[in-house]
């Protein structure tokens, strides 16, 4: 049976990847904030207001997880880096399964959050 041997620079790789992915949505967030802006001025139908104030209330929602995201992984790239102190380049168990644990938490919110896109877009083509 072969072991594979996670090192703690394929990792630290893998944060890299997904602190540019939760910049560009951060990014992306605020471009949809811009749209809400210029809808709030072109509309004053309470049903299509209604409808902002929820895109509103859910581009906060997926900012305020991509800053506990980016917490998480932040907190488990010290725990790696005081692995690389001891000079132990693979991982115990315990650092991997939090790795795996992370990843799990964005793919989540990468679909939840491409979801919303999709969603928010359907508005904005009926919309703008």
């Amino acid at each position: 049976m072969k072991t594979e041997v996670i090192s703690n620079s394929e990792l630290y790789f893998e944060h890299k990847l997904w602190k540019r992915e939760l910049l560009f949505w951060k990014d992306e967030l605020n471009s949809f904030k811009n749209r809400l802006d210029e809808l709030v001025n072109r509309w004053t139908n309470k049903d299509v207001l209604i409808q902002l104030e929820h895109y509103q209330n859910q581009f906060i929602i997926h900012e305020n997880k991509i800053i506990e995201l980016r917490q998480i992984i932040d907190a488990h790239e010290i725990n790696i880096a005081e692995n690389s102190k001891k000079d132990k380049d693979i991982l115990n168990m315990e650092l991997v399964k939090k790795h795996i644990e992370c990843r799990n938490h964005l793919e989540t919110e990468r679909h939840m959050y491409n979801e919303l896109k999709k969603d928010f877009f359907r508005f904005l083509s009926k919309y703008m």
